[in-house]
């Protein structure tokens, strides 16, 4: 499984990128309102020239034209630019329009199995079921993963499916279990997967150790 990183913040994406465990990037539109101060195509110019796997930039517009002339002018920032289409009957149609055209697509906001398989007929790269929300609703997020994994692979079709809506490190663990291509997480949930209470403790103990093992 491969993790992409979720967030539009430049700072946090070369931290995860020199730590050499990320392998792409995802953005949505509150990510991007929250970095001030520069355009939509110029952020996504600058996190491409930190990350050379995929770079997911969202549309805006709601129809399938406007979708698709988006898409074509994110995608001419940079060749890894991977286009999020919401999971509407606008965004299958445009998202079969830019499959045809070699432009990849990540449909976004799923939330069933039904509306994933639909997205992977269509053409889609990815599809990207939202394991929080889910979870927050009282379904199994996960469940939709694992199922999608599955029905894909009996099918052979090549669509991967990103674990989205990441909320805490287990989840990165149940997604690396149910087979997800790709997990995509919140920085701060990044951060907690490298620490651990106990390896600090084991640090701080092998410090003290090395003082009194020193020749005076």
């Amino acid at each position: 499984m491969r993790i992409f990183l979720d967030t539009a913040n430049l700072d946090e994406i070369a931290e995860a990128a020199g730590w050499g465990v990320i392998a792409g990037v995802t953005t949505n539109p509150s990510l991007v309102a929250k970095e001030k101060g520069r355009s939509f195509p110029d952020l996504i110019a600058g996190i491409t020239a930190l990350v050379s796997g995929p770079v997911s930039a969202e549309v805006m517009a709601l129809e399938r034209d406007g979708m698709i002339r988006e898409a074509r002018e994110l995608h001419r920032i940079a060749p890894n630019v991977v286009i999020k289409l919401p999971m509407t009957a606008e965004g299958l149609r445009a998202g079969r329009v830019l499959s045809i055209e070699g432009i990849p697509t990540n449909m976004t906001l799923v939330f069933s199995v039904g509306q994933g398989l639909l997205a992977a007929l269509s053409g889609a790269t990815y599809v990207s079921p939202f394991v929080g929300r889910l979870d927050d609703v009282g379904h199994a997020g996960m469940e939709v993963v694992a199922d999608l994994v599955r029905i894909f692979q009996v099918h052979r079709l090549p669509t991967q499916v990103i674990a989205a809506s990441i909320r805490h490190p287990q989840h990165v663990v149940e997604a690396a279990r149910a087979g997800a291509h790709i997990a995509t997480v919140p920085f701060g949930v990044l951060r907690q997967l490298v620490q651990h209470p106990l390896t600090d403790l084991g640090i701080a103990r092998f410090l003290a150790d090395s003082k009194h093992a020193q020749p005076k």
